[in-house]
């Protein structure tokens, strides 16, 4: 219908707008909320995979702290866009340098995917944070810390958020699920929790894209918008290939890659993931230890850019050889 606005991102709809509402995190909420109540924080670096709610949790704690117009007080930066030195030596400086609006006494900058800047734009960010830290408190979000150079590591108090447990991603698709008035199955709840993988954020976009058309959400539907390898899939492509069916094994890949839409770190993630819980008889441990050596050096070469098909192909070829082969 012409005029029509869209409908909402259920992402942005039902993130937590406190600390209070936040689950899962056991071990970092209570300290963030300690500095909301004590209403002073030192600068703060969130580490930790993506969908783990490292940007719900900077956005929570600024609201928190400042009230309704925590927006005058908090601003967010993504630094895979601008991740060069003039960037911090312009955007960031200039507000980092100007005198906070609010009562609490100085405001938050938010940079998220920190470890994205250049070595010699954190060398000046460091220094800003430095000479600015009256005025501005710093809060870096990243996926590795290693990436962060340690004289701003130790600047920060850092927090490592982990991966959402099965069940706090449960209670999250469900209270959602419950508030649009959708009924998931447990089938498709076993899904969601697979495809997810502890990234809630993950979770709640493909039950968002699973409800769009329908009100009863089954495990057949979940599975068209998955773009992640489902376990069973896995296991059947790397059975086939410990039997020594290559081309088997190769087909299978293949319709991961052309029917399901799955990325080769997918697909390597799902076999690391289900390695471990082969059955010592069908491969020892020492073929697991050989073969967990051999998964890490494919997703180096995935990370540099090598060709998705060829390398997985390698792995399967590598299993159906025997895993202890050429090592």
């Amino acid at each position: 219908m012409a005029g029509q606005r869209p409908e909402a991102v259920w992402v942005e709809k039902y993130r937590p707008t406190s600390l209070k509402d936040m689950v899962g995190q056991e071990a970092i909420l209570p300290l963030l909320r300690s500095y909301a109540e004590k209403r002073s924080m030192p600068h703060l670096l969130f580490a930790g995979p993506p969908g783990s709610g490292k940007t719900t949790a900077a956005i929570a704690l600024a609201r928190d702290l400042f009230g309704e117009d925590w927006r005058s007080s908090f601003r967010e930066l993504n630094a895979s866009d601008e991740r060069g030195i003039d960037t911090v030596r312009t955007t960031i400086k200039q507000y980092a340098r100007t005198s906070p609006l609010s009562d609490v006494g100085f405001k938050i900058l938010f940079l998220d995917e920190a470890d994205n800047l250049t070595s010699e734009a954190q060398a000046s960010l460091r220094r800003l944070m430095e000479r600015y830290s009256g005025s501005c408190r710093f809060i870096l979000s990243c996926n590795y810390s290693s990436r962060i150079i340690d004289p701003i590591q130790s600047r920060c108090a850092v927090f490592r958020f982990r991966a959402y447990s099965p069940d706090a991603v449960r209670a999250q698709v469900k209270r959602v699920a419950t508030a649009e008035g959708k009924k998931v199955s447990p089938e498709a709840m076993e899904v969601i929790l697979t495809a997810s993988g502890g990234d809630m954020r993950r979770a709640t976009n493909l039950l968002q894209l699973a409800g769009t058309h329908t009100d009863s959400i089954s495990g057949e539907t979940i599975k068209e918008y998955a773009t992640i390898p489902l376990r069973r899939e896995v296991e059947g492509m790397f059975t086939a290939a410990l039997l020594g069916n290559f081309r088997e094994a190769r087909d299978r890949l293949f319709a991961l890659f052309v029917e399901r839409g799955a990325s080769g770190e997918d697909i390597l993630r799902a076999i690391h993931t289900y390695l471990p819980e082969i059955p010592d008889n069908v491969l020892s441990a020492r073929e697991k230890v050989r073969l967990l050596e051999y998964l890490g050096e494919v997703d180096f070469r995935l990370a540099q850019g090598a060709s998705d098909r060829i390398q997985l192909e390698a792995v399967l070829a590598h299993v159906a050889a025997g895993p202890t082969q050429g090592t």
